[in-house]
């Protein structure tokens, strides 16, 4: 049987760009997802972040929302990837620049492994960049399988190269 269409389910969503107009790109991001049906319920503020992964490209800007879809996982990740491409992202090397990255980090309490899709996120717990946004706005959301509420996960990341956004920054 299908999942259930009519229930929906609180998922985190992480928003990064580092190329072009980057706040501009998470906010078309976030009027794509709306205008796809994707019901924003919590946005954290915008971080200027280090890269992560491949340290010798431009500093990123992150978001974590929160929102409510009935949509199962496979789809929505094929909405999010619909998105990207939509809004220019290209395939390039993993970790690389981007003009936008829509990453699900939550899908509820479930546990998903597939080749296309690993939910939680099997990198959240290591990156400030996630963490900080997450805690801001869903700081007790225990993670489904480190059992950790996202708090308690922020606590083991550095915070030095996460700041809040504001369009004085230099990136």
């Amino acid at each position: 049987m299908g999942e259930n269409r009519t229930c929906p389910v609180r998922v985190f969503l992480s928003l990064g760009s580092n190329l072009g107009e980057k706040e501009k790109n998470i906010s078309r991001a976030k009027e794509l997802l709306k205008k796809k049906g994707i019901e924003i319920i919590k946005e954290s503020s915008i971080y200027l972040t280090a890269p992560w992964g491949k340290k010798d490209q431009p500093w990123f800007l992150n978001q974590v929302i929160e929102v409510a879809t009935s949509l199962p996982p496979e789809e929505l990740l094929d909405l999010i990837k619909g998105i990207e491409k939509e809004l220019g992202r290209e395939k390039g090397e993993k970790w690389g620049p981007r003009i936008i990255d829509i990453d699900i980090l939550f899908y509820g309490e479930k546990v998903i492994n597939l080749p296309s899709l690993t939910i939680p996120h099997p990198y959240l717990h290591e990156r400030a960049f996630v963490l900080i946004p997450l805690t801001e706005i869903a700081p007790e959301f225990v993670h489904p399988v480190l059992k950790r509420k996202a708090k308690e996960l922020k606590e083991k990341v550095a915070e030095e190269e996460v700041k809040k956004w504001e369009e004085k920054n230099v990136v």
